[in-house]
């Protein structure tokens, strides 16, 4: 004797498996008449996300994909999905996915706090428009394609529940670059802005280093990992070729995800860092300095034109791209004796992350930029770059 189906999985029947319009109203009237269903329903969405776990997803990548696809209510709706799975999660997933969760609960704290996870439809929305967002997003989930998975590393120490002494250390000195960084991106006064960028970078340097010579050291055996950071629209082959050229700077490789917005970083944990802080803070500083040119040619009589900032930023990108590229082949002579056993232990560390990156990536293909074509904007972008400051980091290469 078969089972009737529920009012969810009609629903789910209805609208999950097709893309019509009618086909989500059909099942978010179904949901609508039944509010007994609410239960099943919040049930199901954190099944959804738990199988975007195993398709190599991470709380920040779900929430980005969401925000660059749907709309606001489909973000609350799975940041309250994420949080409420995450109670139920039995595997250890370490220092950054706990990062994650810990910057969604900041966020939820201070919204609605309504969701499929409460069974509750936020405020001022009728049951059937609810129910039509919360099928919008399940439709959205269940089509997320596999990725490849970014945990395979997670520290031994981790794993277990613990961390290691040097956490809180390396804490406050993050802490300390992202105060610098901040700072930098705030000042109106461009020497001072220098100052704080060099201070930062120069801390980025020798926590890399530190720690490469403690891994060494102490035998400690970690292994490369991978973070993905957003590359969001618009602009975002500049982006991403922006972000490509401070990695490799820092001993790491991305490999760019167009269609889903974001790119992987593979590479060594404070190298890691370093390249997520620097890519942060330089794409602020030609955000704030394109709009500055563009107010400038703006006030020369040119219309504002999709066309300069495109330019401005691949120009920026580029150039930036040049001077990182020249600072690390400068900085190959530049250690001194005291530091001469680091070469080795860097060598070491590149062959890794090269073999790292080939095996999560064995297929990649070169993309190139498309639509530079406004002289203005290159110039202005590559001027950019020359005042932007990038050497007082000394990323160390493989000699």
């Amino acid at each position: 004797m078969s089972s009737t189906p529920s009012t969810v999985g009609r629903a789910f029947e209805a609208a999950l498996y097709a893309d019509t319009d009618a086909a989500l109203d059909t099942g978010a009237s179904l949901l609508a008449a039944d509010p007994a269903s609410d239960a099943e329903l919040a049930r199901r969405g954190e099944e959804f996300v738990a199988a975007a776990w195993r398709r190599g997803w991470q709380p920040a990548d779900v929430v980005r994909i969401v925000r660059r696809e749907l709309a606001e209510v489909h973000e609350r709706l799975v940041s309250e999905l994420v949080l409420a799975e995450a109670g139920r999660d039995p595997r250890p997933r370490g220092a950054r996915w706990a990062a994650q969760l810990d910057a969604l609960g900041t966020s939820r704290a201070a919204g609605a706090g309504a969701g499929p996870g409460t069974g509750t439809p936020p405020p001022r929305t009728d049951r059937f428009s609810y129910a039509t967002a919360v099928l919008e997003l399940y439709r959205l989930l269940l089509r997320l394609p596999s990725l490849e998975p970014l945990d395979a590393h997670v520290p031994r120490t981790e794993a277990h529940g613990s961390t290691s002494a040097a956490a809180p250390k390396d804490t406050r000195m993050l802490t300390r670059i992202r105060a610098l960084l901040a700072k930098a991106e705030a000042t109106g006064f461009p020497e001072e802005a220098e100052a704080l960028s060099a201070k930062a970078q120069e801390l980025m340097a020798r926590h890399s280093i530190d720690e490469a010579l403690l891994a060494a050291r102490t035998h400690a055996g970690d292994a490369p990992g991978a973070w993905r950071i957003g590359v969001d629209a618009p602009y975002e082959t500049a982006k991403a070729v922006l972000l490509d050229a401070v990695a490799g700077a820092n001993r790491c490789r991305a490999v760019w995800n167009e269609a889903l917005g974001f790119s992987t970083v593979v590479g060594f944990e404070p190298d890691l860092e370093a390249v997520e802080l620097l890519y942060t803070s330089l794409l602020v500083q030609a955000t704030a300095a394109m709009t500055k040119a563009e107010a400038a040619q703006r006030a020369g009589g040119r219309k504002r034109t999709k066309s300069f900032r495109q330019s401005f930023l691949a120009a920026y990108a580029h150039r930036i791209g040049d001077r990182l590229a020249a600072v690390a082949d400068a900085a190959e002579g530049q250690v001194t004796a005291a530091e001469g056993e680091l070469l080795p232990v860097l060598a070491a560390r590149d062959v890794a992350v090269a073999d790292e990156a080939e095996r999560m990536f064995p297929d990649t293909v070169t993309t190139r930029m498309r639509g530079v074509h406004d002289a203005a904007g290159w110039e202005e972008g590559s001027a950019a770059a020359d005042r932007a400051r990038v050497n007082a980091r000394t990323p160390l290469r493989r000699p």
